[in-house]
């Protein structure tokens, strides 16, 4: 019998009720939950700030205190990173909901990623949180030890898959394949109903409604099954898988701090209705550094939104720009960014129709200069600048933003504790055999796709997902067939990737090909500035730059349209 390995968290906010719908909609041998992304850590980092006992997400104490029973009732064990900063105050809590509900549930947790007080010793600077990204066998010590809830900070995402199968299946730490086959099934369930259908390129094509949550069924050798429970929604297929397969990694291997997975190994087959059976990965040792997450209060930012209509609107956006950097002139903020959205149309039918959006966001260290100074001077523009002036909230004090950073720190300089349910300590060992990680060389591409082209948006042959790391953006597309993947593979060059998304164009872009998969991963270094707490871009987190670049128009051949 496979290991069935359940998912019912992809992010701090995701939908509640997912836990109770994955221990009713059939069996499992695990839940896991992951509640931590980059700006999840400057929360709960704001949050300890406040009150020393928190950094952890209360959400899942929430979904524990209607539901520990029934997994208890069902046998399930459950693997979550929602002790964020906290991991030791989560795992009192859920002792002390166990006792509250009359429940016999061995408690343990994983701790020592946490390394804030360590920050001017490691050389991090002065963050608000410092987090090194654990592995699985922490989370593996803690089972051996008949565990029934395990907690951890913060480890990679698909450490809470891996460790349950390294457990079950009792591998080694040098099972290098294995290991990487649940790493990949860990990354296509880590983030939930993106498996089974959620922000799909091609969602028309499903029944979405609401999709359930995914579960990888995982075998002795680590290939796996990605599948749903019966009767819930969403869909299972190649597609799906290929595209949450694809996100936020970079080229053909994906470091971690217990096996580094080559993607460029792996194979993707339908195995009936809404399963996709994953085989062929292959795994490396890892690096001998972890990545360390810093976040860091950045400052204070502000915006307003001038709405412009009808005619005129260039003339509109400049007439309000200088005014109001006049008004500024004798205390600028640090930093001011206009953008422009050309929503009007010509001949419009509705005013809203008729008008642009001109944003003006500003950035500094003085809240005062960044709230109402700025606001302030926006709003007595009303009456004295371009006709039909209004916004679209009234002014504003400014809001704390964060800055994210990525560092790397000698694995041995990390410690990894795991606490048992009988609160004895075992430090677990960092990996004995490392490799420092390199690029693959690039693949040999398919022979091109020759024949007459017709113009037409890029989606209609090829799919996208894209997301954030940090200040860079992750794009990755692949083509349905392999005609398709013949003309993707030599069209969508670099050069052709920034003159079909301009924003790209004075940026760093990499470009790897996994025809496995037959996909293209293209990773822009800056684009998102200090992260998604800075609020850089329109689209902090870049979730829907490949949407974007599905937009774009090319020559496609006819014999794929």
């Amino acid at each position: 019998m496979s290991l069935r390995v359940g998912n019912a968290s992809g992010f701090y906010g995701d939908r509640f009720s997912a836990v109770r719908e994955m221990l009713t909609g059939g069996s499992l041998d695990y839940l896991t939950g992951d509640y931590l992304a980059e700006l999840t850590m400057l929360i709960l980092g704001r949050d300890r700030l406040k009150d020393a006992n928190r950094g952890y997400a209360k959400t899942f104490l929430r979904q524990l205190e209607e539901n520990l029973g029934l997994a208890r009732e069902k046998g399930v064990k459950i693997v979550t990173n929602a002790g964020g900063l906290n991991p030791a105050g989560l795992a009192d809590a859920i002792r002390e909901l166990a006792d509250k509900l009359g429940l016999e549930v061995a408690v343990a947790h994983v701790e020592g990623d946490d390394l804030v007080t360590r920050a001017d010793e490691l050389k991090l600077g002065e963050p608000l949180t410092a987090n090194a990204y654990l592995g699985a066998w922490g989370i593996v010590e803690c089972l051996n030890a008949d565990a029934d809830v395990v907690v951890t900070g913060r480890v990679t995402d698909a450490s809470l898959v891996v460790g349950p199968a390294a457990a079950h299946y009792g591998w080694g730490r040098e099972d290098y394949d294995a290991l990487a086959g649940a790493v990949v099934a860990g990354h296509v369930v880590e983030c939930g109903a993106q498996a089974t259908g959620g922000n799909y390129a091609f969602f028309t094509e499903h029944d979405l409604g609401t999709p359930g949550f995914p579960i990888a069924e995982i075998e002795a050798d680590g290939s796996s099954v990605i599948t749903k429970h019966p009767g819930s929604g969403g869909a299972v297929t190649v597609g799906t898988v290929t595209a949450q397969l694809l996100y936020e990694i970079t080229g053909a291997r994906y470091a971690g701090p217990d096996v580094t997975a080559r993607f460029d190994s792996v194979a993707l087959q339908e195995d009936g209705p809404d399963r996709v059976r994953i085989t062929g990965a292959r795994g490396e040792a890892p690096p001998p550094t972890l990545k360390v997450a810093l976040n860091r209060l950045g400052g204070f930012r502000n915006e307003t939104t001038f709405v412009l209509t009808g005619l005129d609107i260039d003339a509109k956006a400049a007439l309000v720009r200088r005014q109001l950097e006049a008004s500024l002139a004798a205390d600028p903020p640090a930093e001011i960014r206009w953008t422009l959205a050309r929503t009007d149309r010509e001949d419009a039918d509705t005013e809203e129709r008729a008008s642009a959006l001109l944003h003006c966001a500003v950035k500094d260290a003085n809240p005062k200069i960044a709230g109402r100074a700025f606001s302030g001077a926006a709003i007595e523009l009303a009456l004295a600048s371009y006709p039909g002036f209004h916004v679209t909230a009234p002014p504003s004090d400014a809001s704390p933003y964060g800055a994210y950073t990525a560092s790397f720190v000698d694995s041995v300089l990390v410690p990894h504790v795991a606490v048992l349910p009988d609160g004895s300590r075992v430090d677990i060992a960092p990996a004995a055999e490392a490799t420092e990680l390199f690029d693959v060389d690039d693949p040999e591409l398919p022979e091109p796709l020759a024949g007459p082209a017709k113009r037409a948006p890029l989606g209609s042959v090829v799919g996208a997902r894209s997301g954030d790391k940090g200040g860079d953006a992750n794009l990755g597309v692949w083509a349905r067939s392999d005609e398709a993947w013949r003309w993707l593979a030599h069209f969508l060059t670099v050069e052709e990737f920034q003159r079909l998304l301009p924003e790209t164009a004075s940026l760093p872009v990499r470009r790897h090909v996994l025809p496995n998969l037959r996909a293209l991963n293209f990773v822009v270094t800056g684009l998102l500035g200090e992260g998604v707490a800075s609020a850089a871009r329109f689209d902090p987190q870049a979730k829907a730059f490949g949407e974007w670049l599905r937009a774009r128009f090319a020559d496609i051949p006819e014999v794929l349209l």
